[in-house]
């Protein structure tokens, strides 16, 4: 295993040999970006076109078209192009600045693993107020509305947004590290780049419109997931949070959505009773 690792850590050294630092984080954040964002969506993309699937779709009775989808992606590569671009560029040069680690060694699990977990609370954290306050009327009728364009969202409507909430969110995502760095001064890009390709995941997983019984929520409770964040477009309300639960639970933003869930599960068990004495 260690030499595995030592001649990952002499490939990954080799890509910076006399070149541009910035240029070859950049290319290789954005790349890795739109590889795993796009990549991602399309078993999802796959299940819209296979009838089996239709029994894990969160809301059957609606669907979006391949002009949804085109204009979806046409907007998000928009954005993708010429605002979060030009943000990923620009991380590296803010990040070294304030003492980021870019070369070998590698950091050891035991530092990765506990600084990830802090970057999703944090931007958990920062996107539940973030995304609350998107929801004043004025802020939502000016700049969320377009993210809440797709009542059933698909997967690359993750990052369908107005320019300015991009910018606010985003903070969430690369606050975080950049944070920790200032504090204990031990940040990795590796570390980094995992967390964006994560971040990415748990973003394109909770648009999905799917709630499979393997889906993550099903076995980590306080998980979000698709089945959480789906009712929020469904509603226009409520359940603000990204990653995890606690946040609309405790502050009781989630009441409707709990509320709803529970006639849904009475409805289903009705049908049940109903098949059976038939």
């Amino acid at each position: 295993m260690n030499i595995i690792i030592s001649n990952i850590e002499d490939q990954w050294e080799s890509l910076f040999t006399d070149r541009n630092p910035v240029m070859v984080t950049g290319i290789l954040a954005f790349g890795m970006h739109e590889f795993v964002y796009f990549g991602r969506f399309i078993p999802f993309l796959i299940c819209d076109y296979v009838p089996f699937f239709n029994k894990y779709k969160i809301q059957p009775n609606k669907t979006n078209s391949t002009g949804d989808y085109w204009k979806c992606t046409k907007q998000v590569l928009y954005q993708h192009f010429l605002f979060e671009g030009p943000l990923i560029f620009l991380f590296h040069p803010m990040a070294t600045l304030l003492g980021m680690q870019v070369h070998a060694p590698f950091p050891e699990y035991t530092t990765t693993l506990p600084q990830l977990t802090l970057f999703f609370i944090f931007e958990d954290t920062f996107h539940y107020w973030a995304h609350r306050i998107m929801h004043i009327p004025a802020l939502y009728k000016r700049v969320h509305k377009v993210h809440h364009e797709y009542a059933a969202p698909f997967g690359i409507a993750a990052e369908y947004a107005h320019p300015l909430e991009t910018i606010i969110l985003g903070f969430g995502t690369i606050g975080g590290p950049l944070l920790l760095q200032v504090i204990w001064g031990n940040l990795h890009l590796v570390t980094m780049l995992l967390w964006i390709v994560l971040r990415l995941l748990q973003a394109i997983d909770a648009h999905s419109g799917y709630d499979f019984p393997w889906s993550l929520c099903h076995w980590v409770p306080f998980w979000a997931g698709a089945d959480h964040h789906d009712y929020h477009h469904q509603a226009f309300i409520g359940n603000y949070a990204s990653s995890f639960r606690w946040w609309d639970y405790v502050l009781g933003t989630d009441n409707k959505y709990r509320a709803y869930r529970k006639r849904q599960a009475q409805e289903k068990r009705l049908e049940l009773k109903k098949g059976v004495y038939k």
